[in-house]
This record gives structure tokens, C-alpha cells and sequence, in this order.
């Protein structure tokens, strides 16, 4: 307060010091930039507009809907964050007082702690000294040296002792200050008596002492527990005002984010349903309006323009210093009267007032006139100005506190705020490299992902052909087995009819062992019965038997080798069958691992996609959040800026009025 109006008065007197003329020439600058800064944001409203009639209102609806429902909550969200707020500042304030209250409470128990601990250490060391001597005459007077007692610094402090001890009875001081004065020093039959009387007062001294240090132990206990518990209270407030403080600065940064999101949506609800009502007719008359509206505000400009180098220059500024007054400030001039007491006074007063605010004058006025008034010089009107004084002094302290309460909490707001701004921007900082990430690990899996699918695709493709090939190799060897056969059968069947012819026993022995065959082939062994011997003629028949012999020779060599081709074709086969069973078995293998590894990559795709999307959106909200926080920050500034630069300057201007009072009040109370 005291600052403010310290940079008010400086303010004022510079402003008034320096030529009008200047101040006016400001205005109409502040003026113009105004314009300027509407003409922008004009412009950016009329582009805006001007998108929305090339784009059309598809969306449009839909925005306002959703505006409508924003609209109609969010107020009623703002309204009871604000009581929060409100509630937790109070919450805060309440929590300053209360510990402030309590280390007071603190160091008023120190004080009177420490002022006891001394009046119980002087206490002590009394009794200590006291006991001490008394025990020394009671020693002296048992061993029959009283006189050489009475001679020692310790028997002029006993007897200085009892002259002052008010619980004596006046008969037993007189006698024992007589003792210690030397009248009554030796052995005699007042001896005893006096021992007597010391040993009591040497016993009244130790219940005495052990009084006073249970009662001093107890005080200490006392004071211990009582620091203990208003330590830990002070503990507990101090934790609840931070933790509270910390719950205001976020709830600042939300309630700043709610206004703006509302006057947004306000806003731009009331453009788009001007909008929809007639959009052809809108744009048409906004781009006249635009056009109007621009046209003036060059006009605008031109004049204040035209203004501003008229009032600069040169001749008129001249002018404008010898005819315009300037502004000057004083002193109100108080009259002095008589006095001393109250002449002081009023010098105190007077120079408190000097370098007051000028929220405190008025106080500090009426003091003054209560000083120079016709009833100044009554003591009554002395104590009412030292009321005054007391009020004034109660006032600067509790502004003072209340200074100290504001720059704690700004101070503390501006930690949490600055911590939340460092965490806001290291998480947008982490979103958008895990944004990056994501984007590679994307484009990396779909090169996977392709590479898979085209070997997938790849080896269908050699299983088909391989399958058909089998196809073919199989066909081929049961045509060469079936044909083989049936060589064999004829070749086989041949053999056995030259046999026969050539060579009956043999062939009648193969006829039983190959009846089968003979049967399968029995549409060829239809032979009629041989006719009857014929007429001799000529001599007997020479068989062709040695050639027959060569010729079933031949045949056998031929039979082997179709058993050869028949024994090689069915290792082919089977060799062919298995190489074809193992690359079907290899094949599915690696189409089974492949299948899985391509569902691994999708799936994993699908995840790169999902972290893209939602670090998308976390960094689309911190960096929504990390803006209110500076905006947060900026009215802290707003709010507090002022307060920390001067609270030094503030301060010691109150620490001046309050001794200024002080003193006035010394000046006064010493006309008593």
C-alpha cells in the first residue's frame, strides 16, 4: 500500500512536472496502435469468415451443438472452481493467521521461559551462597571458633542475609545480627540457641531451594510440551498452507483454461449460428462491411496520424511550454504552536506523515489537528492522540503481515508454477519424441509387413507348383509300372510257350507256379488240342532247341532288365515322395512362422498407430495445458510483480512510521 502510493505520488508529480501537451500525444499513440491491433484482429476474423463461406457449413451444425453443451456447463464448472479458489485462499489466509498466532505464542513462552530460568538461576545461587555461610557459622559456632568466623566474607553476607529475610521473627534477627556483629562470639549459653536458630534457617532454606527447583523443573516441563505442541502445529499449518497453495496454483491454471475455453466457445457459438442463419447473404454483406470498415479505419489512422505530427512538432511543442501550466505538489503546511511536549510530537508526526502513503494521512492528519488544536495542551487530548497512535500502529503491523502473507504465497505460487511449466514442457518434449518414434516404427513394421506377405505370397505359389510336379513324377511311374507289367507278363508268357514247345518239363513246372499270371493273361493261351500222330511221312522232327535256348536266354535278359527299370522307378518314387513330404513339412513350418511373425507385425503396427494417435493427443494437451500455465504464470506477475519489487521498500517505510509513532507516543507520555 505504502509503495503503490509512493509510485502514485512519483507518478503524479512526473506526469505534472513534465509538459501536458506530452501526456495528450501518448493518448492519441496509444490510440492509434488500438486501431492497428483491431485492424488485425479484424483481418483475421474476416479471413476466417471468408474460409467458412468457401468451405460451406457441413460442420458447422455439429460445432454448434457441441458449443451449445460446452456453453451450458462449463459456467456453472467455472462458478465452483472460483469458490474453491476462493475457499482455499481464505483456507490459506486463515492458516497464516493461525501460525503466525501460534509463533507468537512461541516466542512470548521463550521469553517468559528464559525470564524465569534467570530469576531461578539468581534464586539459586543466593540460597546456594546463604546455606553455604549459614553451614560455615554453624560449623564455626560447634567447634568453639565463632570469632574467627565472624571475620570471613561469608558471615558479612549472612548477616546482610538475615537483615533482609522477611520470614524472620525480628527477636531471632536481632540475636543473630548481634552474633554476627561480634557481641556474643564465644561459647557461651546463647550458643546453642543460635545454632538453634541456624540450623532452622538453614533447613528452611533447603525446603525452600527444593521447592523452587520442582517448581523450575516443572516450568521446564511445561514449556517443553507447550513448544512441542505448538511446533508440531506450526508444522501442520505449514504443510496445510503449502499443500493448499500448490492446490491453487493448479486450480488457477484450470480456471483460466475454463474462462477462455467459454469466452472461445461463446464467441465462436454466436459467429457460427450468425453464420448458418444466411450464409450467402453473410458473406456478401461482410465483405462490404469489410470494406467499409477498413476504409474508416484508414481515415482513423490518417487523423491520428495527422494529429500527432501536428502536436510534435517543434513550434508547437514551444508554444505548448510557455502557455500550458505544469503540475507541482506540497506539502500541507502546518502551523506550529506552543508547547514542547507537543511541538516534539508534532515534528515526529509531522515527519511520519512526510513519508506515509497517502492512505495512512488521514490518520496521521487528524493526529495533527488534534496536536494543534485549541485543547492540544490537555492531558486528556494527549491520551487520545496516543490511542490514535496505537490504532495506527496495530493498523501497519497487521498490513505488514498481511504483505508477508502475500509475498509467501506468491512466492510459493511462482515455485509450483515454474515446476509445472519444466514438467509440461519435458512431457511435450517426450510426446513429441515418442511421436517420432512411433512414425519410424510405423514405416519400418509396413516394409516388414510387405516383405512377409510377398514371401507368403512366394512360397503358396512354389508349394502349388511343387504339388502339381509330384503330380506328374507320380503319374509317370505308375504308367512306367503298369506298362513294365505288363511287359513282363507277355515276355513272361512267351517264354513259357517256347517252354513248353522246347522244353515240356520245365514248363509244366512253371505252369503251376505261375497260374495266376497265365490266368491274367489267359486270351492269349487259347491253343487248340494237338491233332493226331501224323502219317509217316519222313523221319522224326529236329527241334530248333538251341536256338529256343538264346532266344528264352534273351527273353530273361529282358525280363531283368524291365525288374532293373521297375526296382530304380519305385526308389525314385519314393525318394520323390519323401523330398516332396519334407518340403510340404518345411514349407507349412515357415509358413506357419511367417504367418505368425506378419500377425506379430500388424499387431505391433496397430500399437505404433494407437501410441501415434495417443501421443498425438497428449501433446495436443500438454501443450494446451502448458499455455494456461503460462497465462497462470502471467497474472501471478499481474498479482504479485508489484507486491515482491517493493515489499522491501514497503516494509521499511512502515518500520519508519511505526518508530515515528513510537516515539510520538514516548514524547506524549512523558508530559506526566
Amino acid at each position: 500500500m505504502i509503495a503503490m502510493s509512493g509510485a502514485s505520488q512519483e507518478h503524479s508529480q512526473t506526469m505534472g512536472l513534465a509538459n501536458p501537451i506530452r501526456k495528450v500525444v501518448t493518448m492519441l499513440q496509444n490510440m492509434q496502435k488500438k486501431v492497428e491491433e483491431e485492424g488485425e484482429r479484424e483481418k483475421k476474423l474476416y479471413e476466417k469468415f471468408m474460409c467458412y463461406c468457401q468451405s460451406g457449413g457441413k460442420e458447422l451444425e455439429k460445432s454448434i451443438s457441441e458449443a451449445e453443451d460446452k456453453v451450458s456447463t462449463l459456467p456453472a464448472e467455472i462458478k465452483a472452481a472460483e469458490e474453491k479458489m476462493t475457499q482455499l485462499k481464505d483456507d490459506i489466509k486463515q492458516g497464516q493467521t493461525d501460525r503466525a498466532a501460534a509463533q507468537r505464542a512461541m516466542k512470548k513462552a521463550t521469553a517468559v521461559r528464559e525470564k524465569e530460568a534467570a530469576e531461578f538461576a539468581k534464586m539459586k545461587a543466593e540460597a546456594d551462597s546463604n546455606m553455604i555461610a549459614t553451614a560455615k557459622a554453624i560449623a564455626a559456632l560447634e567447634k568453639g571458633v565463632g570469632a574467627g568466623f565472624l571475620q570471613t566474607r561469608a558471615a558479612q553476607d549472612l548477616r546482610t542475609f538475615i537483615m533482609n529475610k522477611a520470614d524472620v521473627a525480628d527477636d531471632d534477627r536481632e540475636v543473630l545480627v548481634s552474633f554476627l556483629a561480634g557481641s556474643n562470639a564465644g561459647a557461651s549459653p546463647g550458643t546453642d540457641q543460635i545454632i538453634g536458630m541456624l540450623k532452622q534457617m538453614e533447613d528452611t532454606m533447603k525446603s525452600v531451594l527444593s521447592d523452587g527447583v520442582k517448581a523450575e523443573e516443572a516450568a521446564i516441563k511445561t514449556y517443553d510440551e507447550l513448544m512441542e505442541s505448538k511446533g508440531q502445529e506450526v508444522e501442520a499449518l505449514t504443510d496445510s498452507i503449502d499443500e493448499k497453495m500448490r492446490l491453487a496454483g493448479e486450480l488457477g491454471v484450470d480456471i483460466i483454461e475454463m474462462k477462455e475455453d467459454l469466452s472461445d466457445t461463446e464467441a465462436q457459438l454466436i459467429k457460427d449460428k450468425d453464420f448458418l442463419k444466411n450464409l450467402d447473404a453473410s458473406c456478401a454483406t461482410k465483405t462490404k462491411e469489410w470494406e467499409e470498415r477498413s476504409r474508416t479505419r484508414a481515415e482513423e489512422l490518417t487523423a491520428l496520424s495527422e494529429t500527432i505530427k501536428i502536436l510534435n512538432d517543434d513550434d508547437a511543442l514551444d508554444l505548448f511550454k510557455k502557455t500550458l501550466p505544469s503540475g507541482s505538489s506540497s506539502f500541507v503546511q502546518l502551523q506550529q504552536t506552543r508547547g514542547v511536549l507537543r511541538d516534539q510530537a508534532l515534528t515526529v508526526v509531522r515527519k511520519a506523515w512526510g513519508s506515509s502513503d497517502k492512505n495512512h494521512r488521514p490518520g496521521l492528519d487528524f493526529l495533527v489537528m488534534a496536536l494543534t488544536g485549541k485543547k492540544a495542551l490537555s492531558q486528556g487530548m494527549f491520551d487520545k492522540v496516543i490511542r490514535m497512535c496505537d490504532e495506527l500502529i496495530a493498523e501497519l503491523k497487521q498490513e505488514q503481515q498481511d504483505d508477508n502473507d502475500k509475498k509467501e504465497y506468491c512466492e510459493k505460487q511462482f515455485d509450483l508454477a515454474d515446476d509445472k511449466k519444466k514438467s509440461l514442457e519435458r512431457a511435450e518434449k517426450d510426446a513429441e519424441n515418442a511421436i517420432a518414434k512411433a512414425k519410424e516404427a510405423i514405416e519400418t513394421l509396413t516394409d516388414e509387413i510387405k516383405a512377409l506377405e510377398a514371401g507368403i505370397k512366394e512360397l503358396d505359389k512354389s508349394v502349388v507348383e511343387s504339388t502339381e510336379q509330384r503330380k506328374e513324377e507320380n503319374q509317370e511311374f505308375k504308367d512306367l509300372m503298369a506298362a513294365d507289367t505288363k511287359a513282363k507278363e507277355i515276355l513272361k508268357f512267351a517264354k513259357k510257350r517256347l517252354n513248353k514247345f522246347y522244353n515240356p518239363t520245365l514248363a509244366l513246372t512253371q505252369s503251376a507256379q505261375e497260374a495266376a499270371s497265365f490266368a491274367e493273361v489267359g486270351v492269349h493261351s487259347n491253343e487248340k488240342a494237338a491233332p493226331g500222330p501224323p502219317p509217316d511221312t519222313w523221319d522224326a522232327y529236329a527241334k530248333k532247341s538251341d536256338e529256343s535256348t538264346n532266344v528264352v536266354a534273351m527273353i530273361d535278359v529282358l525280363i531283368a532288365d524291365l525288374d532293373k527299370e521297375m526296382t530304380e522307378a519305385k526308389t525314385d518314387e519314393k525318394n520323390g515322395q519323401e523330398d516332396y513330404e519334407t518340403m510340404m513339412a518345411e514349407s507349412a513350418a515357415k509358413r506357419t512362422e511367417d504367418s505368425k511373425a506378419l500377425s506379430g507385425k500388424l499387431s505391433a503396427k496397430a500399437d505404433a498407430e494407437k501410441t501415434l494417435s495417443e501421443q498425438t493427443e497428449v501433446q495436443k494437451d500438454t501443450r494446451k495445458e502448458l499455455w494456461a500455465t503460462v497465462k497462470w504464470i502471467d497474472s501471478l506477475h499481474q498479482e504479485c510483480d508489484w507486491l515482491i519489487k517493493f515489499f522491501d521498500v514497503r516494509k521499511t517505510a512502515r518500520t519508519g512510521e511505526i518508530d515515528a509513532l513510537v516515539k510520538a507516543k514516548e514524547v506524549l507520555s512523558g508530559a506526566d
